[in-house]
């Protein structure tokens, strides 16, 4: 069977090597006995001992070539499984392929339905393809971030849109959703979420470290828990927003407007302030905010400076 596989070159030396090596083995068992104990055996007028001798050396070399063949059928057996599961391994792995590319073309045509059933069903549909292909990955984040763009964003430099909604739609929320707990994997890029309409999302405990929010509008949107660490968010709008539990480690927020935002235990590490708007936000602490980079024109709730007090 592996002679089946081989090139034709290669399947002619491996036959012109066996007949070589089936006349020697003939020509071993005619003459071996002599050559390996022809000090004790007759060549003319042979006795019964050496009959014995003779038969017994023929013995051993007929074991010894029947164990050389079964040890080559056992190695070209293993070469012919070998071959035969790397290519049945390749065509799955095409398959798997071809079914993703599928699938994806799929989620692609119901994210641009007018039912949001449907685009709902694309949304699940790429989580799951994030989900069963990694190298995938980094394209459908990009795709469900075009999506929440597109539905979301703001006219140019306006806080709101001309039909303002208390959130966001179904589907806009699914995206949101499913790019909050998307696998970890590495990305070499931010989420780019500028610009959009995002009042009320329920982003509950959501991976959005390194995202690109600036000037977004997330009033009174729920981040309890949310990591936003690195996170670009200049100008942001997070007005009555909750934020308790999150964590903004490192983030940017110049002149962001917290104003009533809700900060109980929020971690504000390295946070970048200047010109925040922070005069009323809610369940602060004062080390919790000096744990931010504060500056002259950070807007800092009453009773808060920007240098600590002595003894504390």
């Amino acid at each position: 069977m592996f002679l089946l596989v081989m090139p034709s070159r290669k399947r002619a030396g491996v036959l012109a090597l066996s007949a070589v090596f089936f006349v020697g083995y003939a020509v071993l068992l005619w003459r071996g006995p002599w050559w390996l104990d022809g000090g004790h055996l007759r060549t003319k007028d042979l006795q019964p001992a050496d009959g014995v001798v003779i038969t017994g050396i023929r013995t051993v070399l007929v074991a010894l070539g029947a164990g050389i063949l079964a040890a080559g059928g056992l190695y070209y057996t293993d070469r012919t499984l070998r071959h035969t599961r790397e290519r049945d391994r390749g065509q799955a792995e095409l398959l798997r392929e071809g079914q993703v590319t599928d699938r994806y073309v799929e989620a692609i045509k119901l994210l641009a339905s007018d039912r949001t059933v449907e685009r709902l069903g694309g949304i699940y549909s790429l989580e799951r393809i994030m989900r069963d292909s990694p190298k995938d990955h980094l394209t459908v984040v990009e795709v469900l971030a075009a999506f929440i763009r597109e539905h979301t964003l703001l006219p140019d430099g306006a806080a709101q849109p001309d039909n303002p909604l208390l959130r966001p739609t179904e589907d806009v929320q699914a995206a949101l959703t499913v790019l909050g707990r998307r696998p970890v994997l590495e990305e070499p890029f931010r989420i780019d979420l500028r610009l959009t309409y995002l009042r009320g999302a329920d982003l509950k405990g959501a991976r959005l470290d390194r995202v690109r929010l600036a000037a977004a509008n997330l009033e009174r949107a729920d981040l309890t828990e949310a990591h936003l660490e690195e996170a670009w968010l200049q100008e942001i709008r997070l007005n009555g927003a909750w934020l308790n539990w999150a964590s903004l480690d490192d983030a940017n927020l110049r002149a962001a407007d917290l104003r009533d935002a809700s900060v109980d235990a929020t971690r504000f590490n390295g946070t970048r302030l200047s010109e925040a708007d922070l005069s009323t936000v809610r369940k602060y602490t004062a080390l919790q905010l000096r744990q931010a980079v504060l500056d002259d024109s950070t807007k800092l709730p009453p009773g808060i400076t920007r240098e600590p007090h002595a003894g504390e």
